[in-house]
């Protein structure tokens, strides 16, 4: 019997000769020393880098040149904060009508510029599109007694700069906030509305408490540290200041593998390729901030822990409410899966806290779009090439549709242009698409549960317990014990600071380093990775990353059961007074019968003004109502439309455009059927060749991206009945056979059983490629409540209306 010879491989070969494995020993154990020489000069690159850069007065990774507009310690109230303006590299113009572009920066910790980090980032891409683009920075420490309320207040005087700077451009500037500037900029927003043109808040929380079991343990933190005393101390010790190093230390014990092993480890393995990489992470990373103890106090207790931002509970100091209902201009929420610092559910879960259901979005005239990656991290939501390339091109590219979609709530996907039957019609690599949602869908994201809402609101109690304690016993104590001099000490002696520190040419045993490291890179004697001890450090160091990863499951699983059972303490939660009046365990806006009876009275003024208007309402209704059932309609319907506005009324503004494509989509969406019989009157008055080229005009926006789907062509017969019967001298028509059927509701989708006022159900989900409003997609089936028998009889004379003014709920 035969048997088959085994071959050797190249890795066991080694193995069985003996002076090939003493080979392949001593050729490791020589690259081995190599490498460790090199990766600690790397380190000692890193310290001298990290001195160099908190030595700067203003200092900033921003990849770009700029010049400093204003400075916000000149202001009336005066913060660390500047606005500046970003110089275009060489071979880059801007058209200075374009949408100004503002990207504000987070300051959790770090200094600015991570949202120019890099050419392929926010500000690189909206330059490329020929945006004027502005940036907020911040200096690294704050000035005497500035306040949240004072940073929300200079980035509304910002924006006012920016748009003084921009008389000629109709569109208001497009805002960027980045993690922590993200609920800033929607603070101001809700301020000053009409200062804002479309908002992109990029891994924000603003909803603290929400959360997906087993995927958010930061939410945990106030809780298990007894509420926001250990803020107060820090800031105390630090002589008014909060070291942002704490704040990186927390970003850093959620993933220990990475924080202790990984980062290292593949400097280590690639030190000859990826030093220069390291390094210019490190130097954002590495640059720690310093916050004031009145800002990181007032973020703590209200936004961490009381989650107030995103229940309409915060006042400003002059009596002002923060809600976050009063924004006006279309909210872009990028999110991602792979993020264990802003989670789905802390970024989306403002809109569940606000809202019952997408009727109050659309009452209080709000569009909010979603976008939730799949795999990305925290970082790589702002800083990844491929992210910018992608779905910040896309944003960017389709912001001027965004500032007009028709108000209500959206998710959108990407996909690529040459995977598609329509590629030839589409301009770009990618296609932004648009799917109207519900607040229950988006709820399945987010994952609400009442039960952890009590154990959060309980943990906001005894915040305060424990905080008015600390106030009362330690905190006279802990100021007296601390000077400017023990509170520079004791940011210098931070771990994560002191790691830089010792790493540097300020240690005399690194003295040697610098040549040693230059003779190692002169005779280089690297191994491959076929080398049998090369693959067996692999395997160890990913054996190493494996413990680090399954000892943080374990702590985060028992620190999660040990907040669940603590807090969920029905005793507790009675001892603390949350159970004494029964009511719900924090307020939720959208299920106020205030906020109901204002959504009844908006339907009521639409239902009025269903007749009111005329040629240019008729166009819009028109042209809203068939794309509503055209599957691809997309950006160029949108083109098209602003160049028929163009061509029909130059002086129509932007603004005005807007408002009248919002109206007519509210209208729709209220009534489709009293809308569209009430088009007739619209049109009266005008003669039959001013109706034919009207006809003939939303014909051809509607040719923009392709031919009509079967449904869409039913509903465009139905519109050109309605037009035949508005010319002079015109007989009645009725509705063509195919365009009554197109009105019935889908099988199955029938209309409510009581006609419920606030009754605006959609027609099956349908993505709405980037473009014109689709959204009115969902109105196959809006309920016809609210019309009363003689609705028609209210269309008097048309007449035009100046845009009304945003309405606050």
């Amino acid at each position: 019997m035969n048997f088959p010879i085994p071959v050797p491989s190249a890795a066991t070969l080694p193995l069985m000769d003996p002076f090939g494995f003493a080979r392949s020993a001593f050729d490791y154990w020589r690259d081995a020393v190599e490498r460790s020489v090199l990766f600690m000069d790397v380190m000692r690159h890193r310290g001298n880098q990290y001195l160099e850069h908190i030595e700067k007065t203003k200092p900033s990774v921003l990849g770009f040149e700029t010049e400093v507009l204003m400075d916000g310690r000149e202001l009336p109230r005066p913060v660390n904060y500047e606005l500046m303006r970003v110089l275009p590299p060489a071979g880059i113009e801007i058209d200075p009508l374009r949408r100004p572009f503002v990207v504000v920066d987070p300051r959790a910790g770090h200094g600015p510029g991570i949202g120019g980090f890099k050419p392929d980032s926010e500000i690189g891409v909206a330059l490329r599109a020929g945006h004027p683009c502005y940036f907020v920075g911040f200096l690294p420490y704050p000035e005497p007694g500035q306040s949240v309320e004072d940073v929300v207040e200079a980035e509304i005087a910002f924006l006012r700069r920016v748009i003084e700077r921009h008389p000629e451009t109709a569109e208001k500037p497009m805002v960027v906030g980045n993690c922590q500037a993200g609920w800033q900029i929607m603070m101001a927003a809700a301020l000053e509305p009409d200062l804002f043109g479309p908002i992109l808040i990029a891994g924000s929380p603003l909803s603290y408490w929400a959360g997906e079991r087993g995927k958010a343990p930061m939410r945990y933190t106030g809780g298990l540290s007894g509420g926001s005393w250990m803020t107060a101390l820090l800031s105390d010790l630090g002589n008014g200041l909060f070291d942002g190093a704490w704040l990186v230390q927390n970003f850093e014990n959620l993933n220990p593998a990475n924080t202790w092993w990984t980062k290292q480890y593949r400097v280590f393995a690639n030190v000859d390729t990826e030093a220069v990489r390291y390094l210019e992470f490190e130097r954002w990373w590495g640059g720690h901030v310093v916050l004031g103890g009145q800002e990181i106090q007032y973020i703590v207790d209200n936004l961490f822990i009381g989650n107030r931002l995103s229940t309409a509970q915060l006042m400003t100091s002059d009596g002002r409410r923060i809600d976050l209902r009063n924004v006006r201009s279309p909210v872009v929420v990028f999110c991602s899966r792979g993020d264990d610092i802003t989670p789905p559910p802390q970024a989306l879960g403002w809109v569940r806290d606000l809202y019952e259901g997408v009727d109050g979005i659309i009452a209080n005239e709000q569009t909010i779009v979603y976008c939730v990656h799949d795999s990305t991290g925290h970082l790589g939501i702002f800083v990844s090439g491929s992210v910018s390339r992608k779905e910040h091109t896309e944003f960017t590219a389709n912001m001027d549709y965004i500032d007009v979609l028709p108000p209500g709530l959206y998710e959108t996907s990407i996909s690529r242009a040459d995977e598609r039957a329509d590629a030839g019609l589409i301009e770009r690599e990618y296609l932004l698409e648009f799917t109207p949602r519900t607040v229950a869908e988006l709820d399945r994201e987010i994952g609400h549960r009442p039960d952890d809402e009590a154990r959060f609101a309980t943990v906001a109690r005894i915040s305060e317990i424990n905080l008015g304690l600390y106030r009362l016993f330690l905190q006279p104590w802990a100021r007296a014990l601390s000077t400017p001099s023990s509170a520079k000490w004791m940011r210098r002696m931070h771990p994560n600071r002191l790691g830089y520190r010792l790493l540097s040419d300020r240690n005399p045993l690194t003295l040697s380093l610098p040549s040693l490291a230059e003779k190692v890179r002169a005779d280089r004697h690297p191994v491959g990775e076929d080398n049998v001890f090369r693959r067996a450090e692999t395997l160890i160091s990913e054996q190493i990353a494996r413990g680090l990863d399954t000892w943080r499951d374990l702590r985060d699983k028992a620190s999660e059961q040990l907040f669940l059972d603590i807090y969920g303490q029905p005793l507790l939660q009675v001892l603390v007074g949350l159970r004494a009046d029964g009511q719900a365990h924090r307020r939720r806006p959208g299920t106020e019968l205030e906020h109901r009876r204002f959504i009844e009275r908006r339907q009521a003024e639409l239902h009025a003004r269903v007749a009111e208007g005329g040629s240019h309402e008729a166009m819009m209704r028109s042209t809203i109502y068939v794309l509503g059932g055209a599957p691809a309609t997309d950006e160029r319907n949108f083109k098209r439309m602003r160049a028929s506005r163009a061509e029909l009324e130059p002086g129509l503004k932007l603004a005005d455009f807007k408002h009248l494509l919002r109206e007519q989509f509210f209208i729709l969406k209220h009534d489709r059927e009293a809308a569209l019989e009430a088009i007739p009157a619209l049109l009266k008055g005008q003669s039959a060749a001013e109706i034919d080229a009207h006809l003939k005009q939303i014909e051809h926006v509607l040719a923009a991206s392709g031919d009509l789907s079967a449904h869409a062509a039913d509903r465009f017969e139905r519109i050109k009945s309605l037009f035949r019967r508005a010319r002079p001298n015109a007989t009645e028509v009725a509705p063509t056979s195919a365009g009554a059927a197109a009105e019935s509701p889908p099988a199955g989708m029938n209309e409510p059983a009581s006609p419920a006022p606030v009754a605006m159900t959609a027609e099956p989900q349908q993505a709405v490629t980037s473009g014109l409003p689709a959204a009115e997609s969902q109105a196959a089936q809006d309920s016809d409540s609210g019309r009363t028998p003689d609705g028609d009889k209210a269309a008097a004379a048309p007449r035009r209306r100046a845009p009304r003014k945003p309405r606050n709920a």
